[in-house]
């Protein structure tokens, strides 16, 4: 027996590697032959799925972005070498049939990309569409497909820009679809429960991995591969889902969604925010750089807590002179970056909790706004 073949055909559907997943890809086409010869999942190009409605169900649209939960490799052990973005909308759908008990389902592909080609473009495109969406009678609720290593950007970038209380959820996976034990599928089913759950309702964007749900706001990567990577270790997962039922534990605190002044309606471009990493023996020409490269913002990754080096700090006072906004984040990965008086007298905003990341989408939605120093602190210390 060709074992090779017969475990590339015969595994359950927790993988992508079932027949449910052929039906995607038709079982009799050319596709579907190379699928069993070869063991590698052809990618799968879709705008939109064509559901088969139940009217009782809630309307769930699943928006595709990529990522390693559309991930494919020729061996169902690869893990880390496969291609991001491999597979459609409509595939990643028919593997997880489940997901039409609960809810209707149709899809959209908005990007097929991994997560660090995520843009500045394919954020404001996303966020549009989910705006318009869910300002339908005929949809309740959206759940995004990302790669991880962006992931928690977008879900942020979300956080601030939808304007509806109804659930955005916003799922990966760190394995892909091909893995034998790929997490996508469950991860998406989940995703789709909770966004189909009424208790989600006005919690602003969620995501939603490895069984947590968490709150855009405080969730990040906090390893590179294990599937239990999504952690929020200061302020804890707002629920879970167990024994295929949601549950919430928490609330977040932070204004989001409809409370927050950020409308990308009518924008076509974001403003240039780049993030300097601190280390020992930096210099202040990283700085310089940016600003000459148009740099509006320039958020830091200082050490401990958001502390700079005597050169980083001339380098940003000078970028300040030259209206480049400064924000102090941390390197660290957890912990509050307080303002300080020192950062009233440099005319630098101070990060609240926020990772390096996170404080750039913030800062180039405030920059949008404005470039008072002191209205953008607010910002930070309220969203």
């Amino acid at each position: 027996m060709n074992y090779k073949k017969f475990f590339a055909v015969s595994l359950l559907t927790g993988t992508l590697f079932t027949t449910t997943l052929l039906t995607g890809l038709n079982p009799s086409s050319a596709q579907a032959n190379e699928f069993v010869t070869t063991g590698k999942i052809v990618a799968v190009n879709s705008t939109s799925t064509v559901p088969s409605v139940t009217k009782a169900l809630p309307n769930i649209k699943i928006l595709a972005t990529g990522g390693t939960i559309a991930g494919s490799s020729a061996s169902n052990t690869d893990t880390t070498g496969y291609k991001a973005g491999a597979l459609g909308v409509d595939t990643l759908i028919n593997a997880v049939p489940e997901m039409k008990s609960m809810a209707n389902v149709s899809g959209e592909q908005i990007a097929n990309v991994g997560s660090p080609d995520i843009t500045n473009e394919i954020l404001l495109k996303l966020a549009k569409r989910v705006n318009e969406l869910l300002a339908r009678n005929d949809v309740d609720g959206i759940v995004i497909t990302h790669g991880t290593d962006t992931l928690e950007e977008t879900a942020y970038f979300l956080n601030l820009v939808v304007k509806s209380d109804k659930p955005v959820v916003v799922v990966g996976s760190m394995r892909p679809a091909t893995a034998m034990s790929a997490d996508g599928p469950f991860n998406l089913y989940n995703a789709v429960k909770v966004a189909a759950d009424k208790q989600s309702d006005g919690k602003g964007v969620l995501v939603m991995l490895n069984d947590r749900i968490g709150a855009a706001r405080y969730i990040t990567k906090t390893n590179t591969t294990a599937v239990d990577t999504f952690k929020s270790s200061e302020q804890g997962y707002l629920g879970a889902v167990v024994g295929d039922k949601v549950y919430y534990y928490n609330e977040p605190t932070r204004k989001h969604t409809t409370s927050t002044p950020f409308d990308i309606s009518k924008l076509d471009k974001l403003p240039q925010v780049d993030v300097l990493y601190e280390y020992e023996n930096n210099g202040r020409y990283l700085y310089d750089a940016a600003v000459a490269a148009g740099a509006k913002g320039i958020v830091v990754a200082g050490s401990g807590d958001g502390s700079l080096s005597s050169a980083s700090e001339a380098g940003a006072i000078d970028s300040g002179k030259k209206g480049v906004l400064i924000v102090r984040s941390t390197r660290v990965g957890s912990g509050t970056v307080a303002p300080s008086s020192e950062d009233a007298k440099r005319n630098f905003v101070s990060s609240d909790s926020l990772n390096p990341q996170k404080s750039r989408i913030l800062l180039m939605l405030a920059l949008t706004l404005t470039n008072d120093v002191n209205k953008i602190q607010t910002f930070f210390n309220e969203y």
